[in-house]
């Protein structure tokens, strides 16, 4: 049984190979991209809309609320990496109610890439509100000896998101695929429905996590900056 998309080839030419992992995840990138355009092109601002836009205010609307709950300043800044995020992994997950797909999220290599998304976006947010210098000095506070520590922490925390979202998504996969030898009609069924719900959960937790770890960055910026100004108006 083939429970990861990587060990499935679709198509090999002098050494390259086109796996599932590849197809599928393009897949849902041409289904997001194709069903947000056709939803944005008749977005009105009369009375009466259409319930796809009122799904789309909607979900846009509980991810922004989400990031301003974990304290970022102007969640408009992140929405679009954070819904984008989000929507990306629900929706992979959501798409193994279609026969034959395999999620891309069950390759390590999607949840890695993701996880590096994640490690990029931090410091490109933090060094867009407070700045390179502010930045890098917080690698060495208190003290200079920390930054080894905080240099591993940093690199611990995208190992987590990667090898959190893609257990939980293998785990699942590899439950169906032993309930199905078993017995094969009944719990499939209870456990697809339990994989739907698993897979928007990790699509949240993934999301929120990494939306965490970027307010964390710009906060402890905010409180290094408001200290150092603190320290220099007492000197006065």
């Amino acid at each position: 049984m083939e429970i990861s998309p990587d060990a499935w080839v679709l198509y090999e030419w002098r050494g390259l190979r086109l796996t599932a992992t590849v197809v599928f995840t393009w897949a849902v990138m041409a289904l997001l991209v194709i069903g947000s355009w056709a939803v944005t092109a008749r977005i009105s601002e009369d009375e009466t809309v259409s319930r796809w836009q009122v799904m789309l205010e909607v979900i846009v609307t509980r991810i922004r609320d989400q990031i301003d709950e974990v304290g970022a300043e102007t969640p408009e800044r992140y929405l679009p990496f954070i819904g984008t995020l989000f929507l990306f992994i629900a929706t992979a997950n959501l798409l193994t109610i279609v026969p034959g797909y395999q999620p891309p999220t069950g390759s390590l290599s999607t949840t890695a890439a993701l996880a590096i998304c994640v490690l990029i976006a931090v410091p490109l947010f933090s060094i867009a509100r407070r700045g390179l210098a502010g930045y890098l000095r917080t690698y060495i506070r208190p003290t200079p000896l920390m930054l080894p520590f905080n240099i591993i922490s940093e690199a611990s925390r995208t190992l987590a998101l990667a090898i959190r979202l893609y257990g939980n998504v293998m785990s699942g996969t590899v439950i169906v695929g032993i309930l199905i030898s078993v017995a094969p009609f009944f719990f499939p069924v209870l456990l697809q429905l339990l994989g739907l719900l698993t897979g928007l959960v990790q699509a949240y937790i993934f999301a929120i996590l990494a939306m965490v770890y970027i307010a964390s960055a710009s906060q402890s910026r905010k409180d290094a900056d408001g200290g150092a100004n603190t320290e220099t108006a007492k000197g006065d």
